[in-house]
């Protein structure tokens, strides 16, 4: 279930609390009048079926509270109550299966942020795709997938897509379009440092074939992307978070972009053309499948998109 806070001016609060009464996916209704100081008004909170939330949102604000006073959503990872269990039962759908389309542009409207964390979390994952190229290891690699934080844009492209959110697309295409550039710069600027330092040697990836995989661009590479993209969105869409971490070791995203570099360093073009192919081919079957999930849990459910703009903060 969802826990719902909702700040209402005083002249909005008994239409809200009859909303939330009369609706069969809410329960634990509480009201504080007067509790609210900015902006002024009364405090209302119920839990609310995960399955229910658009519903609820879409209600909410049509009384004009997303304006006048305010709406949060947050998980509830337990709830005893007998009203809990009926408010679950009575609303349709199940609720790990459920959509929140608000609480999914929230996040991928975050995650897709270009800025300095992002940037260098990706540096950080190129760079250690790079140790795992020079080093043949496998297990570096699989590092560097889970660390780099490509998924969240990509997610956010399928949505913006799905739900034309130009706004959204641009924000992601942003953080992509400079991200994976900048860090392969940091990633080409590092593995010249390291071969003129002597630490090791980039030609050395000729005999190196445990990673031999991240440059090989093949059909089998676009079906892991598709069935990745598809997997993650279901991840995100769903309470079943836990699995995006498969996805973030099964795409060859990252290692194809520190591979690259590493290839351009020992002259071997040939390779780094591939691995940016790879790097791509990755990219668009990610994003093609994740918006084919959201076009399918779409037609699925009912859902009245709030057309709000991304926060800027």
């Amino acid at each position: 279930m969802l826990h719902l806070r909702a700040i209402c001016p005083p002249e909005r609060t008994d239409e809200t609390l009859e909303l939330l009464r009369t609706h069969p996916g809410a329960a634990h209704l509480i009201v504080h009048r007067g509790a609210s100081v900015s902006p002024e008004g009364d405090l209302v909170e119920a839990d609310i079926a995960r399955e229910a939330a658009d519903d609820i949102v879409d209600a909410l604000c049509t009384l004009d509270l997303d304006h006048s006073g305010g709406i949060t959503m947050e998980s509830l990872d337990t709830a005893l109550s007998d009203a809990a269990d009926a408010a679950e039962e009575a609303a349709p759908g199940e609720g790990a299966d459920a959509v929140v389309w608000q609480e999914l542009l929230g996040r991928t409207g975050e995650e897709s942020r270009w800025n300095a964390t992002f940037q260098a979390f990706l540096a950080i994952a190129c760079l250690l795709a790079a140790v795992g190229v020079l080093t043949d290891s496998s297990v570096t690699i699989v590092g560097a997938m889970v660390v780099g934080p490509e998924f969240g844009p990509l997610a956010a492209i399928a949505a913006g897509a799905v739900l034309r959110r130009w706004d959204l697309v641009r924000r992601a295409g942003v953080a992509l379009a400079v991200g994976f550039p900048v860090s392969m710069a940091i990633t080409l600027l590092g593995v010249l440092l390291g071969s003129s330092a002597g630490l090791f040697d980039p030609h050395a990836i000729v005999n190196n074939h445990q990673v031999d995989f991240v440059y090989q661009v093949g059909p089998a590479s676009f079906v892991v992307a598709l069935l990745a993209g598809a997997a993650g969105m279901l991840a995100m869409t769903s309470a079943k978070s836990a699995a995006l971490v498969g996805v973030f070791i099964s795409v060859t995203t990252v290692p194809a972009a520190g591979y690259a570099m590493v290839a351009a360093v020992a002259g071997r073009w040939d390779r780094a053309g591939f691995s940016v192919l790879q790097l791509l081919v990755n990219l668009f079957g990610i994003v093609l499948a994740a918006a084919i999930v959201l076009i399918v849990r779409r037609r699925k459910q009912r859902s009245a998109v709030l057309l709000r703009p991304l926060s800027r903060g």
